[in-house]
């Protein structure tokens, strides 16, 4: 489908279309968008950035304006993720829209929640935890619920939300249509997938199709204590609007204060922000008010800025798969960007690790034996000899793009990542005493990325 008037859309929708400037569906959408229309349960995967919001957001308005009756509920991982969704929504509504929405978060007033609550919204987004929080005080009524969305289904699962995704269901009634929808889905989660959808369809496009290409990949080999000043030389060569990872939220915080004090404009985003602040960071940044943004792996998914050209994974991901999410926030909608990773030989697992889910069956270098243990004393041994790896062309890029792990309630507490954690106001993640979690098998992203061996 090459155009959105092949969906048979109501009026006012491609209006909304037209005015947001949706020109063409993108691939995701193309497969997806008929589906849903048809009434059927999809199972979709695609790279961030490439439209998977608007593949569920579409028809999910275009069966809203159809009928007088029903709801939406779609869930996702993080309180960013949940405002990003929102704000395609109300853009796909339009701002003279007589269909009321909800926006369920942590960090939030409740006051205003239970407000846009008493409107009977006909479309909610929220994180877990809130969601329950809602339910348990008896604010919120899901039976009229009949499209739900699983937004970053991957990460939710892995975040320990299960039994918080169970609760909530059983609030809604069996007959429904239900879509999940993440930029990876190993088979591990595939397979859990069948407690939420019947006999779905599967959609995914390739992540290495035309859209996923852009970003230009480059791996700097060095020892830990080389870090910073490397970081501030990547800085001061590059152009444009920067996006820094770091594993804690005392790192992001000394990390952007000490680079502020050099003269190079830099602010953070972590778990420990409150929503307000939180917000006000990221506007900020969209509006280029500062350059550098220092995050935790809270804004790999969600965060959805056009002008953000470089990536630096300053410290690696403790999760393979969320460095596709990290890399995924630069690039976006066919744009071209960079990634860079640093490296340390202390580090040397965790690249073999993200190694291997970029390059599925593919022969790794072998690893050096003086780098197959962490915290060896090995980060200091090749500190004059850096060597860099860059990979470039269509087999030297990757697109992906999330999240945070943490808790929302129940299930485990993640390392070096965040999540709405109910009414606590969602600030328990991004811990500093990181755990390296195992990736689940199977479901591996497309080849395209780096495969630079530690030397």
């Amino acid at each position: 489908m090459s155009t959105f008037e092949g969906f048979e859309l109501p009026s006012k929708l491609m209006e909304s279309l037209e005015r947001v400037k949706y020109t063409s569906p993108t691939p995701i959408q193309a497969q997806a968008i008929p589906l849903i229309m048809q009434g059927r349960d999809v199972l979709g995967s695609a790279a961030t950035g490439t439209g998977k919001t608007g593949a569920f957001s579409i028809p999910m308005i275009a069966r809203i304006l159809a009928s007088p009756r029903g709801a939406a509920l779609v869930l996702t991982p993080t309180r960013e993720l949940a405002a990003q969704v929102m704000s395609v929504i109300n853009d796909l509504l339009g701002k003279r829209s007589f269909i009321p929405t909800a926006l369920l978060i942590g960090g939030d007033s409740m006051v205003k929640q239970c407000a846009a609550l008493r409107m009977r919204p006909r479309i909610i987004v929220g994180t877990p935890g809130r969601i329950n929080d809602h339910l348990e005080r008896g604010n919120l009524i899901l039976h009229d619920v009949n499209y739900l969305v699983l937004d970053e289904t991957d990460r939710m699962l892995d975040m320990g939300f299960g039994v918080q995704i169970d609760r909530i269901l059983k609030f809604l009634p069996p007959a429904r249509q239900t879509v999940m929808f993440s930029a990876t889905l190993p088979d591990a989660i595939i397979k859990m997938s069948s407690r939420y959808l019947k006999q779905p369809e599967r959609v995914a496009v390739d992540v290495n199709s035309k859209p996923h290409i852009n970003i230009q990949q480059e791996v700097i080999k060095l020892a830990s204590g080389e870090k910073y000043d490397e970081l501030v030389n990547q800085i001061k060569t590059r152009e444009g609007s920067i996006i820094v990872f770091v594993k804690t939220k005392r790192g992001a915080d000394r990390m952007a204060d000490r680079l502020d004090k050099q003269g190079l404009k830099a602010d953070t985003i972590h778990g420990d922000l409150h929503q307000r602040k939180r917000e006000k960071v990221i506007q900020s940044f969209r509006d280029r008010k500062f350059r550098v943004l220092v995050a935790t792996d809270i804004a790999a998914r969600g965060l959805d800025i056009p002008h953000i050209e470089h990536v630096i994974n300053y410290d690696l991901p403790q999760c393979p798969e969320d460095y596709i999410h990290r890399i995924g926030r630069t690039a976006r909608n066919g744009a071209e960007g960079a990634a860079i990773c640093f490296v340390a030989p202390e580090d040397a697992l965790l690249w073999r690790d993200i190694q291997k889910l970029l390059n599925p069956g593919e022969p790794l270098p072998p690893l050096p034996k003086r780098f197959t243990g962490a915290g060896n004393g090995g980060s200091k041994g090749n500190g004059n000899n850096n060597r860099r790896r860059r990979t470039g062309g269509s087999n030297g890029k990757s697109q992906g793009g999330h999240q945070a792990s943490g808790r929302d309630g129940h299930g485990p507490k993640r390392d070096g990542q965040h999540s709405d954690h109910s009414s606590s106001d969602g600030q328990r993640g991004d811990s500093n005493n990181n755990r390296r979690r195992r990736r689940p098998s199977g479901g591996r992203p497309s080849a395209g990325a780096p495969q630079a061996a530690i030397a």
